[in-house]
């Protein structure tokens, strides 16, 4: 669990004022997932402060989906949260409950409450309700339908529940106040009917309670002490307070937080959907996506994502976090836990002239500098190597230090070479390059002590295997994707080049075993991740974060 969330903060000292005060005997809290999609890192946030607060006073939390909406909802996406949550590390034990558990007693309560005087069958359309809420500055206007009388209304809400009638003609609606500054105090909408199988519930009902009806008193129902929730409930809190109080049923305490907001991300469930709906993305898992799923693809550790939420902190202000906080997380923890191997993505062949033919050399590499326990590995050695493109210049700018024609380099654990020539094809482009080695300079160091500036990475060609790399990138180009131009939206800041394939790549043989999930750190050029989709032989890696941050520059230079 994240320090930070047993730390100070004004969640736990709320809490601790509770359990002084004698509000709460204990700590109860949940998690309330709408299984509409697929959880974000937002969500993980969301998480770790509500199992957190209760682990830190020795309390329990729920799993609760709030499934009310069966047109929207998925079996799938149960699954997918479930799987989430236990990735960043929590349990919920045998607590796991759904608000559609809840729906007959919703319906009893919503009974009451017409019984009560406190809520009204409204005959007006959707549109027609939307006009008369009024605005933020002008007050709403009462429905004519408002004053019906307790027995119709109840009449009425039973045949809405028999499924008497079609979807949109009539809604049962809280009676509050038109008046209200708080808008979602105008006699907001309790019931809909909505003639769609449930995932849960199948047909047996027609009616499904709204979420602003259906959150508190499953909150309630569950005993829930704490109701922790980000700053855009806040506003809602007046109306789950009359909810309880109007019914006489146990009363939680809603305290919120400030919401997740990272630089050059999407955090909004809906527009994370349309990127999926719109095939803007490969799926919820689209390794450009900040779902957890997504993430957990590209190779990013449910450490890393824990280390990044607790240097951000609980707070009760809206900030934005720079995303490149992020990354270094992502960068420190893989730095510790990640094998080195060689891998070169854009290969240029390097034939050393005066090796021995037929001769194979294993050479000791090391698995992790950082981990002493991780041991070493055998990289085999031959006379043709393949080297990035990159790393070899014809005519050397000023500070290139590494192979050029008679410049000597390194061989990362293996020998000093020198290039003598080149060989071009017919348009010039350079197919191979030609040097000679140093037999005495194995590992990497001369016995007369001359030094070299370039140390570069290679595979041998006789040993090496075939891969594909996925290179992502920030999926925005803007650090606010959603501050756009008139006309326009958040789909036209994606970056065109957030996702490229190489897919001529040569890696060490050591990789042959790797799974699926796999992480190393290809040297030299970053952290990678053992994709999903490798199967049959055929090794696919996603790049999971650069060596170092190269956004700073371009931003500079842009």
């Amino acid at each position: 669990m994240p320090e930070v969330y047993e730390s100070s903060n004004f969640i736990k000292e709320a809490i601790e004022d509770d359990l002084k005060s004698g509000r709460f005997q204990s700590v109860h809290t949940r998690f309330p997932p709408e299984p509409n999609g697929y959880l974000h890192i937002g969500h993980a946030k969301a998480i770790c402060i509500d199992f957190g607060m209760a682990e830190v006073f020795g309390g329990k939390t729920n799993l609760r989906y709030d499934d009310t909406n069966p047109v929207k909802e998925d079996t799938e996406y149960v699954d997918a949260i479930k799987e989430d949550i236990r990735w960043l590390g929590f349990e919920w034990d045998d607590r796991e409950f759904y608000a559609s558990d809840y729906f007959d007693q919703l319906f009893q309560w919503a009974e009451q409450l017409i019984l009560q005087g406190d809520a009204y069958v409204d005959d007006l359309s959707p549109d027609e309700i939307r006009q008369y809420r009024g605005t933020l500055t002008e007050p709403g206007k009462n429905s004519p339908f408002r004053d019906r009388s307790v027995e119709e209304n109840l009449d009425l809400f039973r045949r809405m529940k028999n499924g008497e009638f079609q979807d949109g003609a009539r809604v049962l609606r809280a009676k509050i106040d038109m008046s209200s500054g708080n808008i979602n105090m105008r006699d907001p909408v309790m019931y809909r009917i909505l003639h769609a199988s449930h995932h849960r519930t199948g047909d047996s009902w027609c009616i499904y309670p709204m979420y602003d009806f259906a959150h508190g008193q499953s909150d309630s129902i569950e005993g829930i002490t704490h109701s922790l929730c980000d700053l855009a409930y806040e506003a809602h809190r007046p109306l789950y307070d009359w909810f309880v109080e109007k019914l006489g049923i146990f009363h939680p305490r809603q305290i919120e937080f400030s919401r997740l907001n990272i630089t050059y991300t999407i955090l909004s469930k809906r527009f994370l959907k349309m990127l999926v709906d719109n095939q803007l993305v490969n799926g919820w898992d689209d390794p450009r996506m900040p779902t957890l799923c997504g993430m957990r693809r590209r190779g990013y550790t449910s450490k890393a994502i824990l280390d990044f939420l607790d240097k951000v902190g609980v707070a009760k202000n809206e900030s934005v976090v720079d995303i490149s906080l992020l990354e270094y997380c992502v960068r420190d923890d893989l730095n510790l836990t990640s094998n080195r191997v060689m891998a070169v993505l854009n290969p240029l062949k390097l034939v050393i002239d005066n090796y021995p033919e037929e001769k194979v050399e294993f050479l000791e590499a090391i698995n992790n500098p950082e981990d002493e326990n991780a041991g070493t590995r055998q990289v085999p050695f031959s006379k043709v190597l393949y080297i990035e493109k990159d790393d070899f210049m014809e005519t050397p700018v000023k500070k290139f230090f590494r192979l050029a024609p008679g410049n000597e380099v390194r061989l990362r654990y293996g020998y000093y070479v020198k290039c003598t020539h080149v060989v071009k094809d017919e348009h010039g482009e350079i197919t191979e390059v030609h040097c000679t080695f140093d037999p005495e300079t194995r590992g990497g160091y001369s016995p007369d002590g001359r030094k070299v500036k370039g140390t570069i990475h290679w595979v041998s060609a006789q040993h090496a295997l075939n891969a594909e790399i996925r290179l992502y990138d920030r999926l925005f180009i803007k650090p606010d994707p959603d501050n756009t131009e008139e006309g326009q939206t958040f789909l036209d800041n994606i970056n065109p080049d957030s996702f490229s394939i190489v897919g001529n790549c040569k890696v060490e043989p050591s990789l042959i075993a790797s799974k699926p999930g796999d992480r190393f750190q290809f040297e030299r050029q970053g952290y990678f991740c053992v994709d999903l989709d490798s199967q049959n032989g055929k090794i696919i890696f996603n790049r999971t974060v650069s060596l170092k941050d190269s956004w700073a520059k371009i931003i500079q230079n842009s």
